[in-house]
């Protein structure tokens, strides 16, 4: 898998006329090497793949990466990149521009004279927008654990509890069952909090005759998921109602036309739309979803401001919603993946109107 990738990231820097690429991005590195520490530096280039690291991690990649060899770098890792540069006669190196801070580029421009560098940006996190069959695997495993998670939390959702207590029992059930931890800081967001997209759990005392919404993900195999319900506690009022179904008559519609081929913009004007119609535009304000893998939001997304074009093989979240300041708010959502006849959802949580007394 990891000869293949390579192999694949050289095609790229080819058509870039780049003959080195510097990966220093944890999550690129781990995609690239199927290394799973904390520190480390891959050196790309049409005949090597080498694999930096220090005295604490040259075990462990020897253990767990293929088709690289395994340099152990002096204590300052430029002094080694530079002498693998100039003994292989290149003089141009790409580094990872979004990941490289202004002082490591300027220690970079200091320890690696003679060397031309060249920013780049996302080779890698492009070729990582297709998921191939073992992601996808590990991506369902994450969001049955995801679907596993909300059926065990409706046990535990009462008045009286706050919103951290259950965010607590959200993470502590994904670790129990799997997960490393979840894919990011819980979001319980109960009675008018609700209305706060991302409202992350509070000590608020969830009450009665309000929404409770929840976002939540697990991180899996280093992989996420990301699904999110809102449900009621106590009796709703007709706007409850009426706010929960038409959220859940914009997600259906994209989940029914999403398909590739539709640029990330179209894919967003598929719940947009519905709720705009509906006279609400104004209170949905962020993107119809994101792609997700090893990071929880990755490229495409479905924004309006994102004219890329939807592939088969990329994972992405659909999750229209409605946020009333001083009222409440909701928002449902599902993983899916583009195949070639349109999508196949990952999550399967009910998305039914749950009232819990």
């Amino acid at each position: 898998m990891q000869e293949q990738r390579i192999e694949r990231l050289r095609q790229v820097m080819q058509e870039a006329e780049l003959p080195a690429l510097l990966i220093t991005n944890s999550f690129n590195r781990h995609y690239m090497s199927g290394f799973n520490g904390s520190a480390g530096y891959l050196l790309i280039t049409q005949e090597r793949a080498i694999f930096l690291a220090d005295f604490r991690y040259t075990e462990q990649a020897a253990q767990q990466t293929s088709g690289f060899e395994i340099v152990e770098h002096q204590p300052k890792a430029a002094t080694t990149i530079k002498e693998l540069l100039v003994h292989s006669g290149i003089d141009r190196l790409g580094f990872e521009q979004t990941d490289v801070s202004y002082g490591a580029f300027l220690n970079y421009t200091k320890d690696l004279t003679g060397i031309e560098l060249v920013p780049t940006n996302q080779l890698v996190e492009k070729l990582r927008m297709i998921k191939d069959a073992g992601e996808l695997q590990i991506m369902q495993e994450a969001a049955d654990l995801a679907d596993e998670t909300f059926s065990y939390v409706l046990t535990k959702l009462r008045p009286g509890v706050s919103e951290i207590e259950i965010a607590l029992e959200i993470e502590m059930f994904i670790r129990r069952n799997g997960g490393t931890s979840t894919s990011f800081d819980t979001i319980v967001a109960s009675g008018e909090r609700s209305a706060l997209p991302h409202g992350r759990a509070s000590e608020r005392i969830l009450g009665t005759n309000e929404f409770v919404k929840m976002d939540f993900g697990a991180y899996y195999k280093g992989y996420c998921s990301d699904i999110t319900r809102t449900i009621m506690l106590g009796k709703p009022t007709d706007k409850h109602k009426e706010i929960y179904h038409i959220v859940l008559e914009a997600q259906m519609h994209c989940l029914e036309n999403l398909k590739p081929g539709m640029s990330g913009a179209e894919g967003d004007a598929l719940a947009r739309d519905v709720i705009a119609m509906k006279g609400y535009g104004e209170f949905f304000g962020h993107g119809t979803g994101h792609a997700l893998g090893m990071e929880i939001h990755e490229s495409p997304r479905l924004s309006k401001h994102d004219d890329t074009i939807l592939t088969t093989g990329m994972v992405v979240t659909v999750e229209p919603g409605i946020y009333l300041p001083g009222f409440g708010g909701v928002r449902i959502e599902d993983d899916v993946v583009l195949t070639e006849t349109g999508i196949k959802i990952l999550t399967h949580s009910t998305k039914e109107f749950l009232i819990l007394d």
